[in-house]
């Protein structure tokens, strides 16, 4: 780590700005003297020197964050192996069918059934056109008639969560 940060600061400092080096017991004493909790959001907010004495505070803090997860975007793997790691089935070479690909974020309205209503989530493609899709309430299948692309799958999955309210108050976002 040191050494990773010994160069980055000759990095920076070759491009004329200041550069102030530190630890992380900065962080802490500035979330410390501020009353936040701790979590990543919020010690980003604390990274750096702030003169409490002179009034440097934080003065706004996020209601909600947005959480970025890793979803992947498939597998090349054109075999399905058996439990010995023998192929059993050969996949197909297209990953693309009807124009959804694994991942999408889709809305599907199904008109009538056990499932009838609106149904919003990433969906896994099938050839014969008859998706899978994935909700909070669990998986449907859905006919690729039904569905209308809300987003293109980016090999992440996107949300947002409530940043826990700091102990002394402050405004949010």
């Amino acid at each position: 780590m040191n050494t990773t940060l010994c160069r980055l600061t000759e990095a920076l400092t070759a491009l004329g700005r200041p550069v102030h080096p530190r630890s992380g017991h900065r962080t802490k004493g500035n979330r410390a003297a501020t009353g936040l909790p701790k979590t990543h959001t919020q010690d980003a907010l604390c990274v750096g020197r702030l003169d409490h004495e002179s009034g440097d505070m934080i003065v706004r803090i996020p209601a909600h964050v947005l959480i970025a997860k890793a979803t992947g975007r498939g597998s090349y793997a054109r075999t399905a192996p058996d439990r010995h790691g023998f192929p059993r089935l050969r996949r197909a070479r297209a990953k693309q069918h009807f124009g959804y690909v694994t991942g999408d974020l889709v809305r599907a309205v199904v008109p009538s059934g056990k499932r009838a209503g609106t149904w919003t989530g990433r969906i896994s493609v099938r050839a014969r056109g008859q998706h899978s899709l994935s909700t909070p309430a669990g998986r449907i299948n859905v006919s690729h008639w039904n569905l209308r692309l809300v987003q293109r799958g980016d090999g992440y999955g996107y949300g947002t969560r409530p940043e826990p309210a700091p102990s002394t108050s402050r405004k949010t976002c």
